[in-house]
């Protein structure tokens, strides 16, 4: 009988956390009385109700956002702006994996700033630029980082921005996770501390549902602008239909009131994940506990090769990503643990699953 595979790879929302019948009379509204705006050409900055809602959160001009088809189509845009010279962006490290596509995609000059069991090591980052390196962005995801569940703390916030003005770079700061908090109190983002020297990107995908690719950059104007044009030049205007979806979400009240729904779902899966780490991993590696987000990051304490240990996964039903996707050079050791799509009876059998494999490998 075959083996019921469980996924420890993508951060995918569960389908039981889409508030589909919500969607379903929302859509049907907006189809009745806004069909002639909402499926027509449009603005490639986006549908203007919800940015002018998340510019009045943000308390910025509406000018200053831009919708996309997820942040990252945003991201991959502003790496296209014309310079005269290929980008130079320091990242986390490990980071998320598909922003270092994206940057190499660009060609940009990668440096990794490690992130300790703490977040964000400051310390390195400040040595770093000592030794006059000059950089163009520095991008972070600094509320329970993708993939290591970490969070930066207010004086780190605070210190990068000071350098930021310092050096006269950017900060791209990545905050998809940061309204899933399930315990603690929130920090400023570095965008609320110093929002001239901070691009804030995010999206609803974690929030809404990812199906309707709704994302959003807050950039100064003039980089805006740019990456407005992009986006004409690319496929004229995103989808209005979607993003007005989300905007009638939100502003109807509905996202704050789904939003508990969704911490409940998803801290009953972190502390299942939490308890089977104890159970099973004590010995075999040191992980975080994330306050929030959907990913604990698990470190080896034992040396495995990551393509055996991939294989050897498969084999008794687990489905691993590989841990060097996050890093510019390294992450043998690391691996990522997203709990959120799970439930805790397949966290704990996936855990299980887990520990089984690594000690299989070291009698071989």
């Amino acid at each position: 009988m075959a083996i019921d595979m469980i996924k420890f790879t993508r951060g995918v929302p569960p389908p039981i956390s889409f508030p589909t019948e919500r969607l379903i009379s929302i859509t049907t509204d907006l189809l009745k009385n806004e069909s002639s705006t909402l499926l027509q050409y449009g603005n490639s900055y986006g549908y203007f109700p919800l940015r002018e809602m998340i510019a009045s959160q943000f308390q910025v001009d509406v000018d200053r956002v831009v919708l996309g088809q997820g942040s990252l189509q945003l991201l991959d845009h502003l790496l296209r702006i014309e310079k005269e010279k290929l980008p130079s962006i320091c990242i986390e490290e490990p980071t998320y994996d598909r922003t270092i596509t994206i940057f190499n995609r660009a060609k940009a000059k990668l440096t990794g700033i490690p992130i300790t069991s703490d977040g964000f090591d400051g310390s390195y980052f400040e040595k770093m630029l000592a030794g006059r390196k000059e950089i163009d962005y520095l991008y972070i995801i600094p509320d329970f980082q993708n993939p290591s569940g970490t969070i930066m703390d207010l004086d780190t916030r605070k210190r990068i921005i000071e350098l930021a003005k310092q050096h006269n770079y950017l900060i791209i700061e990545d905050s998809p996770y940061r309204r899933l908090r399930y315990e603690g109190e929130d920090i400023p983002s570095c965008f609320e501390i110093s929002p001239d020297n901070v691009i804030h990107m995010s999206s609803f995908s974690k929030l809404v549902c990812p199906g309707l690719r709704v994302g959003f950059m807050i950039l100064p104007a003039n980089l805006a602008k740019q990456v407005a044009k992009i986006a004409e030049d690319t496929y004229i205007n995103p989808s209005f239909l979607n993003q007005a979806l989300v905007f009638r979400f939100s502003s109807g009240g509905f996202l704050d009131e789904h939003l508990i729904i969704l911490k409940n779902l998803y801290n009953t899966r972190r502390q299942a994940m939490f308890q089977a780490l104890d159970d099973r991993m004590a010995d075999l590696g040191e992980w975080t506990k994330p306050k929030g987000g959907f990913f604990v990051g698990l470190t080896l304490s034992r040396k495995v090769e990551i393509s055996s240990l991939m294989k050897a996964a498969s084999s008794k039903g687990l489905q691993l990503t590989d841990g060097r996707g996050f890093f510019i050079h390294g992450g043998e050791t690391f691996i990522r643990l997203p709990f959120c799509a799970l439930t805790p009876a397949q966290i704990q059998q996936g855990i299980s699953r887990l520990q089984s494999t690594i000690l299989s490998l070291e009698k071989t």
